[in-house]
């Protein structure tokens, strides 16, 4: 009796998500999603560690922080199909923070205002087809290098979460403490990932997680939690505050401006990046249902806004789900049922450590090195481009930057080399506005 609802889940599934067309099942799928979810779910303490700082609540900052996640990556799941997900982003909550708050000198609200005109705006230019127009025109040399230059980002974001690399003035990075219990339990968690992958262990990446993250216990440094299971905290003190008193001045231009740039070369990079991982771009070098995808964060960051909390984007995390075989929104849906869960587990959910986390990012850089092959490095007017996307990435810490200075190089290079029809109307309308953007 019990196998006629199991086939009627089945049935549902696959006209939802089309999981044989994409060549995957429901265990794979899920199994990526728990992966992803595990990866990113860090942001659920860093989000609010980091917005807090500007006075708003750090409790009601968590909710927010999963509540956005939640029905941004559930959208990416039923609109798109796409096994991505999407959360607050890093770097983005930062500038929200300490450029807008605390050196600019706004309330939070008014930051807060400035996400919302941001997510109403991509809704538009998703609408208008101007944001798929751009993820179209790069070239393909281009978009493969965006997935390398991913992994190597990605792997240093590992790196220096487990702190394996911190920061130094004269050299600008250098090798950690490898002797701290942070290291080498990052160390350590590296070699069983790594060893359950050699032996092709099913789940190597989500297994190799929590493996890690058990051997910290004894190590001190996975801690404890006091509780195991609670009400999600209110949403009250940060829900829907804005401050639309300077709404119509230069700065509120700027600001906008930023989010609005960063953000959509971050989404556009992590899209294109991840998907040509995935095989999922088509022999054009285009994605397909990229208007679908790009409105699942352009709905987030505004619903996002309404919550309490900074832009929401597409995850290079991601990456790790897509590593296990996610192909459909499935995974998506699996990550953002997680995250909903969290709002009531959160000392749960919270507990992973982030040298546990940190081996499968620094590995899921190897996965994502594979499009290299796919580059064509004969010609220098494809492959310079491609290289300064590939190692900008990393060395300024933005996707953004890296696509800006692949697309800058492009550009210049097939002008200045009699190759100009090569060059797409829209290609020189990005180079120009890249020019206004760093003059401005």
């Amino acid at each position: 009796m019990s196998s006629k609802p199991e086939a009627m889940n089945s049935s549902l599934l696959e006209r939802a998500f089309r999981l044989k067309a994409h060549k995957t099942t429901v265990k794979t799928e899920v199994l990526a999603g728990i992966t992803t979810f595990m990866t990113m779910a860090y942001i659920l303490s860093v989000n609010p560690g980091i917005l807090s700082s500007t006075g708003m609540d750090i409790n009601a900052l968590f909710t927010a922080t999963a509540l956005s996640a939640a029905i941004a990556t559930l959208v990416m799941a039923f609109v798109a199909n796409y096994p991505f997900a999407l959360a607050p982003g890093m770097g983005l909550n930062a500038f929200f923070a300490f450029t807008v708050v605390l050196t600019y000198g706004y309330s939070w609200q008014f930051a807060l205002t400035a996400i919302l005109i941001e997510g109403i705006i991509f809704i538009i230019l998703t609408f208008l087809n101007v944001r798929e127009a751009i993820v179209n025109c790069i070239p393909l040399n281009i978009k493969h290098a965006v997935s390398v230059g991913i992994g190597l980002f990605i792997a240093f974001i590992g790196l220096s979460n487990a702190k394996i690399v911190v920061p130094l003035e004269a050299t600008s990075v250098t090798l950690g403490d490898v002797t701290s219990p942070g290291v080498l339990l990052a160390l350590i968690g590296l070699v069983i990932t790594g060893v359950l992958l050699a032996k092709k262990v099913k789940g190597a990446l989500l297994l190799g997680i929590l493996l890690t993250t058990v051997v910290g216990i004894p190590m001190g440094v996975t801690p404890m939690p006091e509780k195991f299971i609670g009400l999600p905290p209110s949403l009250e003190p940060i829900f829907f505050k804005f401050d639309f008193s300077n709404i119509f001045s230069m700065d509120m231009v700027v600001i906008v401006f930023t989010f609005l740039f960063v953000d959509l070369f971050d989404t556009l990079g992590t899209l294109v990046g991840v998907a040509s991982k995935a095989d999922m771009l088509d022999k054009d070098g285009k994605l397909p249902k990229a208007k679908q995808a790009l409105f699942a964060d352009a709905i987030g960051t505004t619903v996002g806004a309404m919550l309490g909390t900074s832009t929401v984007t597409t995850y290079v995390e991601s990456a790790s789900g897509v590593a296990e075989g996610g192909r459909t929104g499935l995974t998506a849906l699996t990550t953002g049922g997680l995250f909903l869960l969290a709002l009531f587990f959160a000392p749960i959910f919270t507990l992973v450590p982030s040298e546990a986390t940190a081996p499968v990012l620094i590995l899921v850089g190897l996965f994502m090195m594979s499009p290299i092959l796919k580059i064509n490095l004969e010609d220098f007017t494809e492959a310079i481009p491609a290289f300064l996307t590939i190692i900008m990435m990393p060395l300024a810490y933005s996707i953004a930057e890296g696509i800006v200075f692949g697309i800058m190089s492009y550009v210049l290079l097939k002008v200045l080399t009699g190759k100009y029809r090569q060059v797409s109307p829209i290609m020189y309308g990005l180079f120009i506005i890249f020019i206004l953007k760093h003059l401005v």
